[in-house]
């Protein structure tokens, strides 16, 4: 794996260890990524490299022009925040924050990006700008999108944007991608099924949101299964039941949790649109009333074109072209670059950690081997949209 991998950002690998540990051990959620904002901007700033602070927050911007003249500016993107799960990896340097942890790997996002804007400060060798955003609350809550919103791109206009995660168990050092949709669009339900309590012993008395929801559960299946066209991948999927307080009592409401996922635009609109239909028809059917709240959350993440060949070509300089899956299946999980990337056009890369526990998981820990191969991407693909380095 020394194909493309850069010497000075392979013998700085112990340092950059250091600093995604240290990353790890302070795990902050969707826009509270105070501390782990300021390590990064102290990092920026250590290299001579100016932060635009205050977009989504927390979020960060530096910005760094190359030597060899005027030319285009690109974003590269990393993202910051943890998640609301608690550490069982009893690691040195395992979470200090009881209930949170760094279980995707943005401490390692950010430290790949910190590590390529270390080697690009010391070597500018291109031809333009490159803008390295430091994303907040990437989990659930589109600190891609707030960011956009309040002038990212207004601010720092660019012609492309490039973004990076990594992906336990698929080969070490491989990079996936897909031309076109990668992550799936992402929605939220909640059902609040209204019906009348009763005693247990006089169901007769009751209009049951236990057997309504029970019910709804079962026909919602019927939305991918019989009205979603089969080539079309989608999934809704009830997460929560939640009702009554004991065992004698059918009680007077029951809420539903849930998601539905796809790719499509057009199979969103449907999924959507069948949902509130056998909501209401299943309720209505029963007697029950039903309070809908669906919201649409994450766009798919689309790749264009171009600018996937361009990553690709990086990735290829770096780890060389018998470790890149050019045509990945489509992830079913979400990702908030979406949102960036339905502004300006670009692309989006996993970068494949070998075997270990997946992402989201209490054991997880982002493989810190990785690190020079992220960072040297990262500089490769500078290279490759701005020119070569002298």
């Amino acid at each position: 794996m020394q194909h493309g991998i850069l010497p000075q950002i392979e013998a700085r690998a112990d340092e950059h260890t250091a600093w995604r540990r240290h990353l790890h051990t302070l795990p902050e959620t969707a826009f509270e990524e105070v501390r782990t904002s300021a390590f990064v901007a102290e990092k920026l700033e250590s290299f001579g490299l100016p932060v635009h602070r205050g977009l989504a927050g927390t979020g960060l911007v530096s910005t760094l022009k190359g030597r060899l003249g005027e030319g285009p500016a690109i974003a590269l993107r990393a993202d910051m925040d943890a998640l609301d799960i608690h550490e069982e990896t009893n690691l040195p340097w395992r979470s200090t924050t009881a209930g949170k942890m760094h279980a995707c790997g943005h401490d390692g996002h950010m430290t790949m990006l910190l590590a390529a804007a270390e080697y690009l400060a010391a070597h500018p060798d291109f031809a333009g700008t490159v803008h390295f955003v430091f994303q907040p609350a990437e989990e659930n809550e589109g600190g891609g999108k707030v960011m956009v919103d309040q002038g990212l791109f207004e601010t720092f206009p660019v012609i492309a944007a490039y973004g990076l995660h990594n992906w336990p168990n698929a080969p070490f050092g491989s990079f996936l991608g897909r031309s076109g949709a990668m992550f799936a669009w992402f929605d939220i339900f909640e059902v609040t099924i209204t019906g009348r309590g009763a005693h247990a012993a006089m169901p007769h008395k009751a209009i049951d949101p236990v057997v309504t929801a029970a019910e709804l559960v079962g026909a919602l299946q019927s939305v991918v299964s019989r009205s979603v066209p089969p080539h079309e991948p989608a999934v809704l999927t009830v997460t929560q039941i939640h009702g009554g307080e004991t065992w004698n009592v059918i009680p007077d409401e029951v809420v539903l949790r849930g998601t539905a996922r796809g790719f499509d635009p057009q199979v969103r609109d449907l999924i959507e649109a069948r949902f509130r239909d056998i909501v209401g028809g299943v309720c209505a059917a029963h007697g029950a009333g039903a309070r809908i709240r669906y919201e649409r959350r994450y766009p798919a993440l689309v790749n264009a074109p171009v600018e996937l060949e361009q990553a690709f070509a990086a990735a290829g300089a770096t780890v060389g072209g018998e470790h890149l899956i050019r045509d990945a299946a489509p992830f079913m999980a979400a990702e908030d670059f979406a949102y960036m990337l339905e502004r300006v056009p670009g692309s989006y890369l996993c970068l494949a950690s070998g075997p270990g526990p997946n992402l989201h998981n209490a054991q997880y820990d982002f493989n810190d081997a990785l690190i020079p191969v992220g960072a040297s991407y990262w500089v490769n693909l500078v290279r490759q949209v701005l020119g070569p380095a002298a």
